[in-house]
């Protein structure tokens, strides 16, 4: 039995504006109801009209054949429905994953990764050469809800123990708390990494318009003899728990770190500790800050006869306690476990009588 031309495009016309708005049961439900309307050659015609297979057409009537009401909770498709997972398929996968990325914790010296990296490409390249197929990000999701992450190293090893070092840290703590509880300033200095200045590429992005990238050098490594470079003098005010960075351009030398001191005692220190009259400083025992610099002594004392601080002490000390990589927080020196290198006090400077207060 033939179908009349203006059924056809009055059906085309309902599918075209219903289907859009429906989900995949609801679409198919349709499809199945409009193909029993037509009659023989109904999932055919249904089919054509809406552009899917006649499978899906002809699943929609045994649906409605089978008259079975609507899914609970909204649910599109029945329970157990859908693709399964790739650990389900195999059950073996999640075993040899693990066995890839733990081979320190198992002891197993004969790992397939032992010597290359664990990337989620490499670990899905060694997982479908032993008969897993699998992909990469099923592998990161893998790797996390068996409780990975992406971590870097911990400095979590000490070399060997200095015999005073417990002795060192609670002088320095001693007067440290000393310091403070007279209501004079306490600061700890420190140069951090020096980087080159120039169009030079570094890691991260930022958002710009599209096809315009930021031109940088493409080699990064070198920029002549007179490239700029700027090196960072940091000091922490250890009371008030603030941070002062003084930027140089030329060379990190005992100069340079008094000259930074110097700058934050004009613009900050002073205001905040107008009463003072010494100064504590904790710093590493290498670089500027080094104890065997005659050059770092005289420049505290010049700063010293400047300032009319009557005392101007530094302790120095480097310690390598694990998880705390400078000496930053006085109340923590209580508790350290801490490897010294050469601990040294430096000399107490005292101006003459005229820069006294």
């Amino acid at each position: 039995m033939g179908v009349a031309g203006d059924v056809l495009d009055q059906l085309g016309l309902r599918l075209e504006v219903l289907l859009p708005h429906l989900n995949e049961r609801q679409r198919r439900l349709l499809l199945g109801a409009e193909a029993r309307l037509l009659g023989r050659g109904g999932v055919r015609i249904v089919a054509r009209l809406a552009g899917v297979s006649e499978t899906t057409v002809r699943k929609g009537v045994f649906e409605l054949e089978d008259g079975k009401g609507p899914l609970p909770g909204g649910r599109v498709r029945g329970p157990g429905g859908g693709r399964k997972s790739a650990e389900e398929r195999d059950r073996r996968l999640l075993p040899a994953l693990l066995a890839l990325v733990e081979p320190d914790e198992r002891g197993d010296p004969e790992s397939p990764l032992r010597w290359t990296t664990k990337s989620l490409r490499h670990l899905a390249e060694e997982l479908s050469r032993q008969g897993h197929r699998v992909s990469a990000p099923t592998v990161g999701r893998l790797l996390r809800q068996a409780g990975f992450s992406l971590q870097g190293t911990a400095k979590t090893l000490e070399g060997a123990q200095h015999p005073g070092r417990d002795a060192q840290f609670r002088y320095i703590n001693q007067q440290v708390r000393g310091h403070q509880d007279g209501g004079e300033p306490v600061i700890s200095v420190d140069t951090k990494k020096r980087e080159q200045l120039g169009w030079l590429p570094n890691p991260g992005r930022e958002w710009r318009p599209k096809g315009e990238p930021v031109q940088v050098e493409d080699h990064s490594f070198f920029t002549g003899p007179d490239a700029g470079q700027a090196i960072p003098y940091g000091i922490y005010d250890i009371t008030g728990n603030t941070g002062w960075v003084n930027v140089g351009i030329d060379h990190d030398t005992a100069a340079f770190a008094v000259a930074s001191i110097r700058r934050w005692w004009l613009a900050r220190g002073q205001e905040d500790y107008p009463h003072a009259s010494r100064l504590l400083i904790t710093a590493d025992a290498g670089g500027s800050n080094s104890y065997r610099y005659r050059a770092w002594k005289a420049e505290l004392a010049v700063l010293a006869a400047e300032t009319g601080f009557y005392q101007v002490a530094g302790l120095t000390a480097r310690p390598s306690s694990p998880g705390m990589p400078e000496a930053r927080d006085s109340r923590a020196a209580q508790s350290w476990s801490a490897r010294l290198v050469r601990p040294r006090m430096i000399t107490k400077l005292t101006p003459g009588p005229g820069g006294q207060r």
